[in-house]
């Protein structure tokens, strides 16, 4: 059985992933900043809840205990994830208006967050026969895109998220190299409608959590290291 852990899963595209995983065989843990709707979630799924906050070291480190001693982790979906500039509709913060303290409390959930549970469950995936790692990043982090005219990341005003995204490569490409027995990955699941976007996006939740599923069940032979979106490869 593989047991797969989902932060920020009590919703969007973090719930259909746990949703298509629970169906697929896994055993799959919901990591919810709130408790309760943590629980909730996992009934309707018929999945584990476990409080999880990834700002808070303490929190993830009790996660990393609890599923330690129900048996391990093979699978990290490190999904949960902020945009605090890009909230609402027509609301970026562009270059002009972005600070420190945006930029500091986008990276302290998307950048930090990730390595906090990376590093908190390193020692259970690196004993698993078929450990997995799945980093949720947006197309916005291509550096490609993003200067190429034409394209929605050349067009995208905002800063903090998308740097924090392009951060999350950084870190996905050096935690593959450090960690070759682990499948470790970035995904783009597309502009999907969030909560994250204040429900913008021109995709369902269904359609996002396409690539985040299929790179949660690749096998001791499937691509690490690599950036890919439903079609396949995205340009770094």
């Amino acid at each position: 059985m593989t047991t797969t852990l989902i932060t920020g899963a009590n919703k969007g595209l973090g719930y259909e992933t746990a949703r298509r995983l629970v169906a697929a065989g896994h055993t799959v843990y919901i990591g919810s900043r709130d408790a309760d709707r943590g629980r909730r979630a996992a009934e309707q799924l018929s999945a584990r809840a476990v409080q999880l906050d990834v700002t808070d070291d303490a929190s993830v480190l009790a996660a990393a205990e609890t599923i330690e001693a129900d048996g391990g982790l093979d699978v990290l979906v490190n999904n949960a994830g902020i945009a605090p500039d890009c909230s609402a509709p027509n609301a970026i913060v562009g270059a002009g208006e972005v600070t420190a303290e945006l930029m500091r409390k986008t990276f302290e959930t998307n950048v930090f967050g990730m390595v906090r549970a990376l590093h908190a469950f390193l020692p259970q995936l690196q004993r698993s026969a078929a450990a997995v790692v799945v980093n949720v990043s947006s197309g916005l982090a291509s550096l490609t895109r993003a200067s190429t005219e034409g394209t929605a990341a050349y067009a995208y005003p905002g800063v903090a998220y998308p740097a924090s995204k392009t951060a999350v490569n950084a870190i996905t490409l050096r935690y593959a190299q450090a960690f070759p027995t682990i499948r470790i990955n970035a995904v783009e699941p597309g502009f999907t409608s969030t909560d994250l976007n204040a429900g913008t996006g021109t995709q369902t939740v269904e359609q996002g959590a396409e690539i985040i599923v299929r790179m949660a069940q690749i096998d001791h032979d499937g691509p690490t290291g690599g950036y890919f979106d439903a079609e396949g490869t995205v340009p770094w």
